[in-house]
This record gives structure tokens, C-alpha cells and sequence, in this order.
């Protein structure tokens, strides 16, 4: 005898089928959310179309099953779907224009792109931005589940985890990408830019803090270089600051600064300088 109790396999298929009869989520929720995100992407850009449709009855066509999808996808306290729905297509316009500012700040930002074609179809920093701002577009809706799916089928794409939830400016860049962590209640202005590896996290996980704004904000123009880590709420990283790599930042840093792990003091960082690198 081991002394391992033997389980009682007919009260444990008891247990499971309990449970399976009280799940009211979405059925094989996780694959519609990724074929919801593969349509939206098609929808938006040709670039990701399985075949060559240009006529207007093809995009009513994408346009009509992805509403099916959508629906489908909303859970049990979700608003009445057909206004959240309508609500959606309704702000594609907005998502399509920003995601085309996005692409080309990667493709102006980085010297190894030779076009904004390239960055769309080959850049997984684009990726990760476009299934963010699509799934932002119903998170301001309080949808509750899907665009949580949606974000984390791009970070198992991607490497780059992005809640729904932060609040991410035009024109934002992200190179390589790759282990890149934004939090829920994260901000970020116009034109930032962030490379591997960069966390802008909370500097406390206590449950009881998840109605307060936990992670930092971040202002126009700054660049976070590889493995840098912003922690905090009440972190604020000033306009056309430059974070280097590796940083442990806590605490709010003024306006066009340059911050590096070896340094305490902040320098002030000149209009021209030419720090920006390219990874």
C-alpha cells in the first residue's frame, strides 16, 4: 500500500459534469476570438486576406460574418449584442486610421523596413498594436471577456502582452518586441516607442488595488529602451524622455530627460541629441 487515498472516479465524473452543465461562457471561445481577430485584420487590410476580393460585396460579405462571430463571442453580462456590435463597426474607422499611423512610425523609426507594406505583414510589433486596438475598441464598451481573448491570442503570437484596458496614443511603435508587458491601467501619449523586454507594471499586485490606477504613464515622444521597467500609478515619465535600457524606474522623472541604469541623476536631454539607437 502506497497510502495514496484512491479516488472515487464516479464522484469526480460527478464534479465534472456539474460543472460542464453550470459554464456559461461562449462555447470554444478562444477559437473564435482568434478567427475574429484573423477577420478584422482581413477586413481592415489586404494584406492578411486569404484571397484577392476588392468588390464591395465581398466586404459586406467579411463584414456580415464577423458580426455572427461577435456575437457569439459576447458573454452572459455583456450589453444587448446588437448595439454593441453596431458599436463596433461603428469606431473601425477610428482603429483603421490610428493603425495606419502606427505603421508608419514603425516604418519611419526603423531603418531595416524598406516599406509600410513590410511593417504590416512582417512586423509582430504591428501585429500585437493592431489586436490591442481592436480589442481596446470593446473594452471601452465593458465587454467583459472577448477583447481580453483577443489581446492574449496576440501575445501568444507575439511575445508582446498588452491589456485591453491601457490607453495608448498615435503613432506608437514597437520594435522587436518581444516579452513586452503593458498593464490595464497604463498610458501612454503620442509617438512613444518601447523595444524588447519593457514592462510598465504595478508596483503592488494587491486585489484590493484593482479599482485604482495601478501602472505608470508615460508622455509624448518617449522611447523605452530593452528590459526597462516602469512601475507604479503615480509614475509619470515625462515628454521626449529617453529611458535606457535596463532601467528600474519607480518614481516620475521631469520632461526630456535620459535615464540609465548606471546613472541617479537625470540629465537633461537636448532638442537635437541624435540618442535615439536603432536596436
Amino acid at each position: 500500500m502506497t497510502g495514496i487515498e484512491k479516488p472515487d472516479t464516479q464522484v469526480f465524473l460527478g464534479r465534472l459534469l456539474a460543472a460542464r452543465r453550470a459554464h456559461t461562457l461562449p462555447f470554444q471561445l478562444r477559437e473564435l476570438a482568434e478567427e475574429f481577430a484573423h477577420g478584422v485584420l482581413q477586413l481592415l487590410f489586404p494584406h492578411f486576406a486569404r484571397q484577392a476580393r476588392a468588390e464591395p460585396a465581398a466586404v459586406a460579405e467579411e463584414e456580415a460574418r464577423l458580426r455572427v462571430l461577435l456575437r457569439k463571442g459576447l458573454v452572459a453580462r455583456d450589453a444587448e449584442p446588437g448595439d454593441l456590435v453596431d458599436r463596433f463597426f461603428a469606431g473601425l474607422p477610428k482603429v483603421y486610421d490610428a493603425l495606419l499611423s502606427d505603421a508608419d512610425a514603425l516604418y519611419q523609426g526603423d531603418p531595416a523596413a524598406r516599406s509600410r507594406d513590410e511593417v504590416i505583414l512582417a512586423y509582430p510589433g504591428f501585429f500585437a498594436i493592431a489586436l490591442y486596438r481592436i480589442a481596446h475598441l470593446l473594452h471601452e464598451q465593458q465587454v467583459a471577456l472577448f477583447p481580453r481573448m483577443l489581446t492574449e491570442f496576440a501575445h501568444r503570437e507575439t511575445g508582446v502582452d498588452i491589456h485591453p484596458g491601457a490607453r495608448i496614443g498615435a503613432r506608437f511603435a514597437i520594435d522587436h518586441g518581444t516579452g513586452i508587458v503593458i498593464g490595464e491601467t497604463a498610458v501612454l501619449g503620442d509617438g512613444v516607442k518601447l523595444y524588447q523586454g519593457v514592462t510598465l507594471g504595478a508596483a503592488s499586485v494587491r486585489k484590493e488595488l484593482s479599482q485604482t490606477k495601478r501602472h505608470p504613464t508615460i508622455g509624448n515622444g518617449v522611447v523605452i529602451y530593452a528590459n526597462a521597467t516602469i512601475l507604479g500609478g503615480d509614475t509619470v515619465v515625462g515628454h521626449d524622455s529617453i529611458i535606457g535600457g535596463n532601467v528600474w524606474l519607480t518614481h516620475s522623472v521631469p520632461p526630456k530627460s535620459i535615464i540609465t541604469h548606471t546613472e541617479t541623476v537625470r540629465r537633461q536631454r537636448p532638442s537635437d541629441d541624435g540618442l535615439e539607437f536603432h536596436l
